[in-house]
C-alpha cells in the first residue's frame, strides 16, 4: 500500500471528523468569546445562567437565538431574566434585551486543525423591568469586539478583545466604559468521533479594565482579573459548558466593589 493511504488510513477518519462536525466541535470558550458562527441557514438555541457575588448576588438567565446568514456571518436576540439578592431584599425582573452579530472574516484549514478571526457587536438594551446594580440607563449600551481561535483534535486556543460603551444613568450620571480581556487554553484529553461525546478542558484569564469616571461621593474605575477553570460537553448538535470565575487580582476604586466570584452554566443545540 502506497504511503498517501496509510496516512489516509491513519489519519482520514478523525480529520474528516473534525470539519464534518463543525457545528458540535466549533465553540466559544465558556467565559471568553471565539470566533465561532453558524453554518448558513443555521439556528442555534441558547440557554443559560451565570451567577455573580459580591456585596450582593445576583442570577440573570439567558434565552437566545442565533441565525446563520452565511457561512461566515450570524446574528441572534436574546433576552433574560434577573434576580438580585441583597441586604435590602430580593429584586427580580426582566433583564434586558440584546440584538448580536458576528462576522468570521479570516479562516484557515491546516491538517486536522482550525484558525480564524471574527468581529462581533452587541446592542443592549434600556428596556429592562430589573435594574442592574439599581441603575435606570437613560439610553442602549454598546459592544464591540474581535476574537481569535484555534481549534484541533487536542489543543485548543482562544483570544478576545471587547470594549463596552456604556449610557449615563438617570441625571446624567456617568458610567465607566470597560475592556474586556480574555486568553482561553483547552484540551481534549481523548479525541472522540462524531457518535462519541466529546470533552474538551479549559482555562481562562479574564480581565476587566473600567474607565476612570466621578460620579456623585464615589469614584470609579480600575481593573479586575479572574482565573476561570471551565468544561465544554459536546454530543453531535448538542453541546454544554460550564465554569466558574475566581478573582485574582483587584485594583479597583474603594468605591466600586469587584465579585468574588462568577459561576455559568449554558446549553446549545444547533438546527
Amino acid at each position: 500500500m502506497r504511503s498517501d493511504e496509510n496516512i489516509l488510513t491513519k489519519w482520514g477518519l478523525p480529520v474528516v471528523a473534525l470539519f464534518l462536525t463543525g457545528t458540535t466541535s466549533a465553540h466559544d470558550p465558556v467565559f471568553g468569546v471565539g470566533p465561532h458562527v453558524l453554518y448558513k441557514d443555521g439556528i442555534e438555541i441558547h440557554a443559560g445562567a451565570h451567577q455573580e457575588k459580591s456585596d450582593e448576588r445576583t442570577t440573570e438567565s439567558e434565552f437566545e437565538l442565533k441565525y446563520g446568514i452565511t457561512g461566515d456571518w450570524a446574528i441572534g436576540a436574546g433576552i433574560s431574566y434577573i434576580s438580585s439578592d441583597s441586604h435590602d431584599g430580593t429584586e427580580k425582573g426582566r433583564g434586558p434585551s440584546k440584538l448580536f452579530t458576528k462576522y468570521r472574516f479570516w479562516r484557515e484549514d491546516t491538517f486536522a486543525a482550525q484558525e480564524s478571526a471574527a468581529i462581533f457587536g452587541q446592542v443592549i438594551f434600556d428596556d429592562g423591568e430589573n435594574n442592574h446594580h439599581n441603575v435606570k440607563r437613560e439610553d442602549n449600551d454598546y459592544l464591540l469586539g474581535l476574537a481569535y481561535g484555534y481549534e484541533g483534535r487536542k489543543w485548543y486556543r482562544w483570544a478576545s478583545v471587547r470594549h463596552r460603551f456604556n449610557a449615563d444613568a438617570e441625571g446624567g450620571i456617568e458610567r465607566p466604559d470597560v475592556w474586556k480581556v480574555d486568553l482561553v487554553g483547552g484540551i481534549r484529553f481523548t479525541p472522540s468521533e462524531y457518535q462519541e461525546p466529546d470533552w474538551v478542558w479549559m482555562l481562562d484569564l479574564n480581565g476587566e479594565i473600567f474607565e476612570h469616571v466621578s460620579q456623585p461621593n464615589k469614584q470609579l474605575g480600575g481593573e479586575q482579573w479572574f482565573s476561570s477553570p471551565g468544561l465544554m460537553w459536546t454530543y453531535r448538535n448538542v453541546a454544554l459548558k460550564a465554569g466558574v470565575q475566581f478573582s485574582i487580582s483587584d485594583n479597583l476604586s474603594s468605591d466600586q466593589k469587584g465579585d468574588d466570584y462568577r459561576t455559568l452554566i449554558e446549553f446549545e443545540w444547533h438546527l
